[in-house]
């Protein structure tokens, strides 16, 4: 069974990861030429293209990629629960449970852009078409840091303080939540 889980947990968090990736990239205006764009739109392309018919995009805002990712991060404990206790509990404080899990994700999200920006900085030095991108999605994030503590020694240290932030937040989740956080 913790096979399953695993995969079940993973594939969830992969897709939810991927729309909510969507949603960044048009919020920032990511360029959607570039073909790390067009891997993300085409992936969930298939799902999303029939919700944007009924559900419109509110401004800068995809609905559509957002209910979705809501409602994966919502069915995803009740579901793993039901791999693993072969119960199915249907309760209202899954949507909070959606929430948190969408909010984690979303934390998660972010974790993982700076870290393949800041790896990708050494190897290929802003040749590669996902450099642009990341730099589109992070940047907003480490601007406000990059004015208040400049590059030392041609070091950047904006990206060690986001996931310090990041981490903090977590451990916030930790505390708050204890019992569930760690499910998500």
């Amino acid at each position: 069974m913790l096979t399953l889980t695993f995969l079940v947990k993973t594939l969830i968090d992969l897709y939810i990861m991927v729309l909510l990736l969507r949603i960044w990239m048009q919020w920032t205006r990511c360029d959607f030429y570039n073909p790390f764009s067009q891997f993300i739109v085409k992936i969930t392309q298939p799902v999303i293209g029939p919700l944007r018919r009924v559900i419109p995009a509110l401004g800068p805002l995809d609905t559509a990629s957002l209910l979705l990712a809501f409602i994966l991060a919502m069915i995803k404990f009740p579901l793993l629960t039901l791999i693993e206790m072969h119960v199915l509990i249907l309760d209202p404080i899954y949507v909070l449970v959606g929430l948190l899990a969408l909010l984690k994700a979303a934390g998660e999200l972010v974790f993982w852009v700076v870290i393949i920006r800041s790896l990708l900085s050494w190897v290929s030095q802003g040749r590669s078409p996902m450099d642009a991108v990341l730099y589109q999605l992070s940047e907003p994030l480490m601007y406000p840091i990059h004015r208040i503590l400049p590059a030392m020694g041609g070091i950047d240290f904006s990206a060690i303080i986001v996931i310090l932030i990041l981490y903090a937040l977590n451990y916030l989740g930790m505390d708050l939540f204890p019992g569930i956080w760690y499910r998500l």
